[in-house]
């Protein structure tokens, strides 16, 4: 084969992953468009570019011609988000202001996950998706679920259907928390605290709290933060139970660490302790930071939903929607009671 000829195919295969990768984030910005409309800007690109690419599945099927850029805005995408994610947690302040809700975030978790795998069996339900609702729940919805995946060994389908139930879900929650906030007898940091321990996503807290005033916003983020934190122990909590229960079946494949994870630590300590401290950073840098980690996630979070077949959605994915919806309902209410 000529040096002519090898070119030329070099060239087409990167062409090849570059065009995956422009029609991950194509559909991500169709999801962001979809999301300015009424109703749908509480739904959020996420979700929104998710049901779009799974459409996009049913309709017109995998674009093969694209897997290989699609596959890597799915696998190295999705490790990037993670790690940039890590930036929007301040450990200094979880460790200054947050031990009080340290705990209670802990207990969130534990009951969130547990309750919703005890479901799972009552129900039959599958346990893959289970575990990652559970996690995404108890945790910090999306960003969870996509860094337990690989831990887990969750199928690309199981992940893409989680983030969907969760980003659906958590939007539901926070209007709720909206339309019940002057109704209960809580002072806005109190009605704050039962926001950043029960809700989804970030984004979820921050649109239930953001209407208390300031004060309330401030303490609800600082409680999410503290279950984002705890997501760290987690992880590694979940490796080594994956990997006694591999050994149990002396089964051949090991767990692989999700290296992905370290780079999430470090992110954290450098936004922690680097930025703003010893290099000074504006707002404008660290939105614009927040702003590109949502866009690659959403990128990352497309693939996923090409990945999905509705025809297995319906047998696979409701009893998990039952489980997890009374899990945060009943989340909802203990957490009530433990502001």
């Amino acid at each position: 084969m000529t040096s002519l000829a090898i070119n030329k195919q070099s060239l087409i295969f990167t062409g090849k992953y570059i065009a995956g990768i422009a029609f991950t984030f194509l559909i991500a910005l169709l999801g962001s468009l979809l999301a300015m409309f009424p109703g749908l800007n509480h739904v959020g690109q996420l979700a929104c570019a998710i049901i779009i690419a799974v459409i996009y599945r049913q309709v017109f099927g995998y674009p093969d011609i694209l897997r290989k850029g699609i596959t890597f805005s799915t696998q190295k995408l999705l490790r990037l988000a993670i790690i940039l994610y890590g930036l929007k947690l301040n450990i200094a302040t979880v460790f200054h202001e947050g031990w009080g809700l340290l705990i209670r975030d802990a207990f969130v978790i534990a009951l969130a996950i547990g309750l919703t795998m005890w479901l799972a069996k009552v129900f039959k339900a599958d346990k893959s998706i289970s575990l990652l609702l559970g996690v995404g729940t108890g945790v910090c919805g999306a960003a969870a679920i996509a860094a337990v995946a690989p831990i887990v060994k969750a199928k690309e389908e199981d992940t893409a259907i989680g983030v969907g139930i969760i980003a659906l879900m958590g939007t539901i929650f926070a209007i709720v928390y909206t339309i019940l906030r002057p109704l209960l007898p809580l002072i806005p940091a109190d009605y704050g605290i039962w926001s950043g321990i029960s809700l989804h996503e970030l984004a979820h807290v921050a649109i239930a709290a953001e209407p208390a005033g300031e004060d309330a916003l401030a303490i609800a983020l600082l409680a999410k933060l503290g279950r984002v934190f705890l997501l760290v122990p987690l992880c590694f909590l979940l490796i080594y139970i994956m990997k006694r229960k591999n050994n149990r079946q002396q089964a051949g494949n090991k767990v692989a660490f999700p290296w992905f994870l370290l780079g999430f630590i470090l992110m954290s300590i450098f936004g922690s302790y680097v930025l703003g401290h010893a290099i000074p950073v504006s707002s404008d840098v660290m939105g614009a930071t927040a702003t590109a980690t949502t866009w690659i996630l959403t990128a990352a979070m497309v693939g996923l939903g090409l990945n999905v077949s509705l025809k297995d959605l319906r047998a696979r994915a409701l009893k998990p929607l039952l489980a997890m919806g009374i899990t945060s309902v009943v989340l909802s209410i203990v957490a009530y009671f433990m502001v």
